[in-house]
């Protein structure tokens, strides 16, 4: 924000300097000449910046292009296929689903087809019918009492506060629109959550809308919480993909009433997230509050969700599901290239599996122990068009969310601020005068477009592989160049038997 006010000064002063030359030639040129000097006495003798002491004046253009050196980059330099975190194509791919706006690509692809790790689908020559009804996965083990019929493609965990209460809305309209679920992220059930989308109610290690005084878990607040007809599921979250095992810190300027009242903290106070969970630390721990949640919840689905880090630690989940028979009935799996609002960038860049190999792992290891009969498989990172979709079921999934491209879908342009409150989109920002630009009765049919729109063309993709239903679809669908050989995921990644593990 400081940086958007200083460049607004130095806008505004150039601007009225402009004006008073041309007004009066003389008069104008001589502030700017007096301007000019004042500056350039200060940058000699201030002692913050080196630039400014050994080049005065001039060196403030390095500090204005700096500044919008992410828009001259994303905007003049990138090409369509190398933008990061998500490229252009994939940006437009987007936009063009929400909005219902041409969805054909002219003059052939744009990608290497021969470069390293180039993925690809097989088709059949005898494609199938499209599929009159999008399929829904039912989601609920033998213990639970409220199966759940969920979508193949949903909105991922993102929080209110880390969103603006217009994105949280619009999110939840669009879902209710098009019939698919919404996780509220650790942030808590707002009222914003409660539009008539249906909910997936998150549970961090704070324990935000169910916790005492002191930090702990709450079963009374949560019996409270998961009562509302809105939610549908629970996901305890053990971690997630951009910031594994690190905690998460609500600054006091951000805490404000509405968003303690949410939380159920002191308004005004620094809130901190622990990098773990009070309630449990041991793989037994962790299934005996599955239990806990699920006999609270009255039989809704519980699961987790984890960044896979130590292989040990998750096969001793899958160790103590055969021993006590206590079983989730799904979890969640989040790649290291998952996104935050704000992590520090070690954790980001160093910490955790990646995505495709965190994936292959989990749905091996509950084949090995016979468990993925009863358990639901969700994926959450970078996914975004219906190849990413058919990939991740494909190799074992069952359902797939979004959460930056659900953003896209609402207006974002990945102006990377999401950690300063000055996203200019209204998207991840609380700031009322850059918020009254997301306009929810719009942006809520460009989530519900976006979303149906790459369904559909899920569908085509599946039809064209020659499926009928969606247990048809194993590695065999997908290939990948491997230096100069192509291999099939079956071969990269051998399935797995039931119960071999055992």
């Amino acid at each position: 924000m400081r940086e958007a006010i200083k460049f607004t000064f130095i806008a505004l002063g150039i601007i009225a300097i402009i004006t008073c030359t041309a007004i009066w030639p003389a008069y104008g040129f001589s502030v700017l000449a007096a301007l000019i000097f004042a500056i350039g006495i200060y940058d000699l003798f201030q002692k913050k910046h080196t630039i400014l002491r050994n080049f005065p004046v001039l060196g403030h253009m390095r500090y204005l292009l700096e500044m919008i050196g992410p828009e001259i980059h994303q905007y003049f330099v990138e090409t369509d296929t190398d933008g990061k975190p998500i490229d252009r194509n994939h940006r437009t791919y987007i936009y063009e689903r929400a909005k219902l706006q041409n969805e054909t690509h002219p003059f052939g692809t744009e990608l290497n087809v021969e470069e390293e790790n180039y993925k690809w689908m097989k088709h059949s020559i005898y494609p199938t019918k499209l599929l009159e009804e999008p399929p829904r996965v039912l989601v609920g083990g033998p213990d639970c009492k409220q199966p759940y019929s969920a979508s193949i493609f949903n909105i991922s965990a993102m929080s209110f506060g880390a969103l603006s209460k217009n994105a949280v809305m619009a999110l939840n309209l669009g879902a209710k629109a098009g019939n698919f679920f919404h996780d509220t992220g650790e942030g808590g059930i707002s009222e914003y959550h409660l539009k008539g989308g249906d909910l997936v109610y998150e549970v961090g290690t704070g324990y935000f809308g169910c916790r005492t005084e002191d930090g702990n878990f709450s079963p009374e607040k949560f019996k409270e919480k998961v009562a509302i007809p809105a939610v549908k599921m629970i996901e305890i979250k053990i971690s997630q993909g951009a910031k594994p095992g690190h905690g998460g810190v609500l600054p006091a300027v951000k805490n404000n009433e509405e968003i303690a009242k949410i939380r159920g903290v002191k308004p005004h106070t620094t809130v901190l997230s622990p990098p773990g969970h009070s309630a449990f630390d041991d793989a037994e721990g962790l299934l005996k509050f599955v239990q806990q949640m699920r006999d609270l919840s009255d039989g809704k689905p519980i699961g987790f969700k984890l960044c896979i880090g130590s292989k040990q630690e998750f096969l001793d989940i899958c160790e103590k599901m055969v021993e006590t028979g206590i079983k989730p009935d799904f979890i969640t799996v989040d790649g290291s290239e998952g996104g935050t609002g704000a992590a520090p960038i070690d954790f980001s860049n160093y910490v955790g599996m990646p995505w495709e190999k965190a994936l292959v792992f989990v749905v091996d290891s509950l084949r090995g122990y016979n468990l993925k009969k009863d358990i639901k498989v969700i994926t959450a990172t970078k996914i975004f068009t219906a190849f990413d979709i058919f990939k991740a079921l494909s190799i074992g999934a069952d359902i797939c969310n979004s959460a930056r491209g659900m953003m896209l879908a609402l207006g974002c342009i990945q102006a990377l601020r999401c950690d300063r409150n000055t996203c200019p989109t209204g998207v991840t920002t609380n700031n009322p005068s850059l918020m009254r630009g997301l306009v929810v009765s719009e942006k809520w049919k460009r989530v519900k477009n976006y979303q149906g729109e790459t369904v559909k063309e899920f569908l085509e993709l599946f039809a064209a592989a020659g499926c009928k239903k969606l247990s048809d679809l194993n590695r065999s669908y997908i290939f990948k160049q491997v230096e100069t050989d192509i291999m099939c995921y079956s071969e990269i990644y051998p399935p797995i038997t039931e119960g071999q593990f055992l």
